[in-house]
C-alpha cells in the first residue's frame, strides 16, 4: 500500500528558506524503476511539476526552480524532501509529493504518479 504525508508547509517572505518532507512508503514493493516528485498548484490551474527524483537518483526540475530547489531522498527513514531557497511570491501554491510505481522507458511522466499526498500549502510573500 502506498501512503504519502507532506509537512513542512508555511509562510516565509521573499527570499527565505523552506523544506518540505514527505513520509512515503509502499511504492518500492515490487523491483520495478519507480519515481517520486514533487508538484505545485496555483488556485484555478492544473498541477504541474516541480522536480522529480527516479530510483537510481537521477533527478529533474522545472527551469524556474534550478539552482534554487532541491529534491533528495533519505531511504532510511523512507522521507522525500524538497529543500526551497531563495522563494518568490511567484513559488506560492499548494505542493504536493506524489509517487509512481513504475517508468515509462526511464521517463517519470506525470500520467505515472498515481499516488498522491494531501498537500501542503507554501506562501510566500514580498
Amino acid at each position: 500500500q502506498v501512503q504519502l504525508k507532506e509537512s513542512g508547509g508555511g509562510s516565509v517572505q521573499a527570499g527565505g528558506s523552506l523544506r518540505l518532507s514527505c513520509a512515503a512508503s509502499g511504492y518500492t514493493d515490487n523491483e520495478n524503476e519507480y519515481c517520486l516528485g514533487w508538484f505545485r498548484q496555483f488556485p484555478g490551474k492544473e498541477r504541474d511539476g516541480v522536480a522529480t527524483i527516479r530510483s537510481d537518483g537521477r533527478t529533474t526540475y522545472k527551469d524556474s526552480v534550478k539552482g534554487r530547489f532541491t529534491i533528495s531522498r533519505d531511504n532510511a527513514s523512507d522521507t522525500l524532501y524538497l529543500q526551497m531557497n531563495n522563494l518568490k511570491p511567484e513559488d506560492t501554491a499548494m505542493y504536493y509529493c506524489a509517487a509512481a510505481t513504475e517508468t515509462a522507458g526511464g521517463y517519470c511522466f506525470v500520467r505515472l504518479f498515481a499516488y498522491w499526498g494531501q498537500g501542503t500549502q507554501v506562501t510566500v510573500s514580498s
